[in-house]
């Protein structure tokens, strides 16, 4: 088996998975969504913290797996640095005292496995990756061949959901806040401007339609929220929409996915679902457990990675918040 650990923002979580089988033994994840909300985001040195008392106390409840752990996996790029290194020094511990290997996992790899929770692996795909931290399309032909084909030049798809939250006062996280106010709302309302929509480059942005949000919201009353977060939410995946149809012009989908934190929303996931269907696209989705943050997506892209011999050498494991593939 394998344990993993995911500390690489605001959940402690921690998983153990069966390397035959993939199947998922152990999973469980403490969020610190309450102690952050009343900052309006996430503090890193407050998050830093809480994991140092959360990841203890749920790895104990995994001392009954650890003769049969082979290797011990961690998220150690990108995130925060402060909580990372929460995660590695538990997994540097963890090796060093089981005499047991370490695999460094990328992060946003580990949200693409997400797919694959006790499931076999499928190669190749297009993903859309959207999160806090990231928004972008990554050609995926095997663990190793993941080419990032568009990205944000500014703002993330989840972190405008967040920031237009923040505006209203709404707490943290604004992702499934906005969601749900939008549900009540008119998408038509507030003819805010889709971002980059007479330039031709393939690229997102969300600095100016959050700025546009926010003049709405000062000019507006609360009873105007509704409206406000259902014609936000609107434009934010039509701009996605769009961007991805006219990739989708030279590059036509034949299995499509939708990874990370932000995925979990439904309307995203039923416009992309509508424009994939002139294609026959296949759509890949991971349950909406498994969208945030975890260590059951870790464990997931450590077994891939244990198979193929991936492990890294102790002296090399660091933690740092720069993106890659």
């Amino acid at each position: 088996m394998i344990l993993s650990i995911e500390s690489s923002c605001d959940d402690s979580s921690i998983a153990v998975t069966e390397i035959a089988t993939k199947k998922l033994v152990f999973h469980k994840k403490i969020s610190q969504e309450l102690e952050h909300a009343v900052y309006g985001g996430v503090v890193p040195e407050l998050a830093s913290r809480l994991h140092a008392e959360a990841l203890p106390k749920i790895l104990e409840a995994c001392r009954e797996w650890f003769p049969k752990l082979k290797a011990v996996a961690v998220t150690n790029a990108p995130g925060l640095a402060v909580t990372l290194i929460e995660g590695v020094v538990m997994a540097k511990a963890l090796s060093q005292t089981l005499g047991i290997p370490l695999i460094a996992v990328n992060h946003l790899k580990g949200h693409i496995y997400s797919l694959f929770i006790e499931q076999p692996t499928q190669f190749p795909l297009t993903v859309l990756l959207v999160s806090g931290g990231h928004t972008q399309v990554i050609e995926v032909e095997s663990l190793e061949k993941m080419n990032t084909v568009m990205q944000t030049m500014d703002d993330s798809f989840g972190e405008s959901f967040d920031k237009v939250a923040k505006m209203m006062g709404l707490g943290y996280p604004g992702g499934p806040v906005i969601e749900q106010l939008a549900l009540k709302g008119d998408r038509e309302r507030y003819a805010f401007p889709i971002p980059l929509q007479k330039r031709g480059e393939l690229a997102f942005s969300y600095s100016g339609l959050k700025n546009a949000v926010r003049l709405a919201i000062e000019e507006g009353s609360e009873a105007d929220y509704p409206d406000i977060a259902a014609s936000f939410e609107h434009i934010a995946t039509e701009h996605l929409y769009r961007k991805l149809r006219k990739y989708f012009k030279t590059h036509p989908p034949k299995r499509f996915a939708i990874v990370g934190g932000a995925s979990a929303n439904r309307y995203l996931r039923g416009r992309i679902e509508a424009l994939l269907q002139p294609y026959g696209a296949e759509l890949l989705l991971a349950e909406l457990k498994y969208c945030s943050d975890n260590a059951a997506m870790i464990g997931r892209i450590a077994v891939d990675m244990y198979e193929q011999g991936k492990f890294t050498p102790l002296s090399e494991l660091y933690s740092a918040s720069k993106s890659y593939f």
